[in-house]
């Protein structure tokens, strides 16, 4: 289940090497504010990496979706 705790930079500041263990649990992130609007998000490197990853796939194959869609149907055929 993914969970985001949301605090300001200034907490984050003072926080920040238990909130750099806690990102490396799977679905766990930090939203970080300044004068209460959203800035930054913290995760970890493989989450982000995996992200990367999933963006370049989809560039590359923009319709992965209706290629798999079709494929299965083929399999089954």
């Amino acid at each position: 289940m993914d969970q985001t705790t949301t605090i300001s930079i200034t907490e984050a500041r003072k926080r920040l090497f238990q909130i750099a263990k806690d990102v490396q649990t799977p679905g766990r992130s930090y939203t970080l504010t300044e004068n209460g609007k959203s800035k930054v998000i913290l995760i970890s490197f493989e989450e982000y990496d995996s992200l990367k990853e999933t963006i370049e796939v989809l560039t590359e194959f923009p319709d992965l979706k209706k290629d798999m869609e079709e494929t299965e149907r083929a399999i089954k055929t």
